[in-house]
């Protein structure tokens, strides 16, 4: 090899080592499978929901990625009724077309068919996903929705602090089309809501928020479905950090957040008074089930240590510590189901052969 020569092979493997070791690296790809399935959900006693689940469950699996990766999901309908999947929040540059909205991007997914979406996962932040066929019905009702959480690159100050991660999904129910899947969600049907969901369940079938002192907390609120909600924390202040994902360049302290459908706030706030402290919707309708309080959007931020008396609700509850997705954000990025999510598959009646 000549002088030159010597000199460009240098050149190449001294620009290959800078790529490695300064953290320029091709995105990561992931290719995920996803069903549409039709199941009933217990969304509080006494009530159970048809639902048009991802996966079998709602809410939906949890997507966790970080900015930039490329992604590719095959949805597979396995319902009576077209669907779609719109990723909401992303830019979908380049890719409108797998942007999820029927007649105008896409054509709906039909019964039995499967759809692939490939897209780059950006912004980053608190995203989702959810149906874009009859969303009055499909997307307000049928809980077809499921968080994406999307690493930022260059995390915040304040995020970098972050112990403990929770997910939010908000959204309300009409228990007179519980069964009557197709059927529902008009506008003129806005005042007949009278169930009221934290993750799908109402309380007490929700779970409590288990954090210790000490802990820096992160709670994702995402306006699921149509209604507005107003969540209110007891015995703390949060700092409003991200608004639709997007990092404010201000943040505020409050004790209250009124979101919509389809907004996202980050809350983030140290855990620093021990204790038991309720964490609600102040709709004061939203609180309640068919009428009756206590129920509707209601968790409880219980710290380790503090005893739990008889006459508290959850003195024996059965915890699912994935209610809020906590342990699923701790495993390596990708999509993650959670059996706690699962409902009762609907049995589909066979026609017979002529009818």
């Amino acid at each position: 090899m000549n002088g030159y020569g010597s000199i460009r092979a240098g050149l190449l493997a001294l620009c290959v080592m800078v790529l490695s070791t300064t953290g320029v690296a091709q995105a990561a790809q992931h290719e995920f499978e996803m069903t549409i399935d039709d199941v009933t959900i217990d969304v509080a006693d006494g009530l159970s929901y048809h639902s048009f689940a991802f996966n079998g469950q709602v809410p939906g699996p949890l997507i966790h990625v970080k900015e930039g990766d490329d992604l590719t999901i095959h949805v597979t309908n396995m319902t009576a009724l077209p669907h779609t999947v719109h990723w909401h929040g992303m830019y979908q540059k380049g890719t409108w077309q797998m942007d999820g909205v029927p007649s105008i991007t896409q054509k709906p997914i039909e019964p039995g068919d499967t759809f692939t979406y490939k897209f780059k996962a950006e912004p980053s932040g608190s995203l989702w996903y959810h149906c874009h066929v009859n969303v009055n019905e499909h997307v307000a009702l049928r809980g077809m929705w499921g968080p994406i959480i999307v690493d930022p690159k260059a995390p915040t100050e304040l995020e970098k602090r972050v112990t403990r991660d929770f997910i939010l999904m908000l959204n309300t129910y009409d228990s007179k089309y519980a069964s009557k899947p197709g059927f529902g969600g008009l506008p003129t049907e806005e005042g007949d809501m009278d169930y009221f969901g934290l993750n799908a369940r109402s309380f007490p079938n929700t779970q409590p928020m288990r954090i210790k002192e000490g802990d820096v907390v992160r709670v994702r609120l995402f306006g699921s479905g149509g209604g507005i909600h107003s969540m209110h924390t007891h015995g703390h202040t949060f700092w409003v950090t991200h608004k639709d994902g997007f990092p404010l360049p201000q943040p505020y302290q409050a004790d209250t957040v009124l979101l919509g459908p389809g907004e996202r706030y980050d809350l983030i706030f140290e855990a620093n008074n021990p204790g038991r402290f309720i964490f609600h919707d102040h709709m004061d309708t939203h609180v309640t089930n068919a009428g009756k309080y206590p129920g509707g959007i209601i968790t409880v931020m219980e710290y380790d240590g503090i005893p739990k008396e008889d006459w508290y609700p959850w003195k024996d509850v059965k915890y699912d510590p994935n209610y809020f997705y906590s342990e699923s954000l701790k495993k390596p990025y990708g999509m993650h189901n959670h059996d706690g999510f699962k409902g009762t598959p609907v049995k589909k009646e066979r026609r017979r052969r002529g009818r």
